[in-house]
């Protein structure tokens, strides 16, 4: 089975026994991406923006911080270009030329606080993420998904590491780190709303999670495609976030070969798994209800 990303150059083979067959929808997965609507409340007039929740967060970090940012992200306080989704293709043919086609919806760019022209990227810990997700109908990229969003994406930043120290789970380095991206972002003069990568690690589902209830995945920060500065880990407790980390959100509907299907009922067909890497198949078979009681029965810091 050959997998690339749609319009994208790079191409790697793999094998797949299981093809899933669907009917062709209304409109074109691509087109069913930019039309999709996220349940997310409309900015409230008179809303902060990123520099002046950084001021009000200054002094939290943890789950203090997290629970700020939840209720800001909750009430809709989010840059307008996160709520118009990017469709991300991946595309397979098997051995008997059986096409496979996956098209995920995904944000531009990282969950922040504010609006395009003054937000602030917010990073939090995993209970926090699933439940921003769970309440905006999307899910967390799995390693594969984040890889594919990197490859498609229209404005790749370069990753830009902090010194390590105590402090990088402090706002103070949020905000720095902020600042960076931002500067490289003026250099390449990129419209809000292009689709961005590279400048942040990802929180992503994966099967490791299983084997490691109460941690937190990390993946990603690309200083090419498929050359992350992190690769897949679960060393941190589900509480941890530092100034490296982004959640990206995933619409939870996904089209297979143009039909809509839920995201973790999509994990539990083979071929779309061995697609994706082969990760999220365990997570699909096991979920049944909430996936933060699945996925933190022991909450490590």
């Amino acid at each position: 089975m050959t997998i690339r990303v749609r319009a994208k150059e790079s191409v790697f083979a793999i094998t797949a026994s299981v093809l899933i067959s669907a009917q062709t929808p209304a409109a074109p997965p691509s087109e069913a991406c930019h039309n999709a609507k996220l349940p997310i409340p409309r900015t409230a007039p008179g809303s902060m923006g990123g520099q002046e929740f950084a001021r009000r967060v200054g002094d939290l970090e943890g789950s203090a911080r997290d629970a700020e940012v939840r209720r800001a992200l909750l009430a809709g306080n989010l840059p307008e270009h996160l709520r118009h989704l990017a469709p991300v293709t991946l595309e397979a043919r098997g051995r008997e030329g059986a096409p496979l086609t996956v098209t995920f919806c995904v944000m531009r760019d990282y969950l922040a606080v504010g609006s395009d022209s003054d937000s602030l990227i917010v990073p939090m810990g995993l209970a926090t993420a699933l439940d921003v997700a769970a309440e905006f109908d999307s899910v967390l990229p799995t390693p594969r998904v984040v890889d594919a969003i990197y490859e498609a994406a229209d404005l790749k930043l370069a990753p830009q590491p902090l010194p390590a120290s105590d402090e990088m789970r402090s706002t103070a380095y949020l905000v720095r780190h902020d600042t960076l991206i931002a500067e490289q972002r003026a250099l390449r003069a990129a419209p809000a709303d292009a689709l961005t990568a590279g400048h942040k690690k990802d929180l992503v589902l994966s099967d490791r999670l299983l084997d490691f209830p109460g941690r937190v995945a990390i993946y990603g920060w690309h200083w090419a495609a498929r050359h992350p500065i992190q690769p897949l880990s679960t060393v941190h407790g589900a509480q941890y976030a530092d100034y490296s980390h982004g959640v990206r959100l995933v619409s939870r509907i996904i089209y297979v070969n143009g039909a809509a299907h839920e995201f973790i009922d999509a994990l539990r067909d083979p071929a779309v798994t061995l697609l994706l890497g082969g990760d999220g198949a365990r997570i699909g078979r096991k979920l049944q209800g909430d996936l933060v009681s699945v996925l933190q029965q022991r909450n490590p810091k």
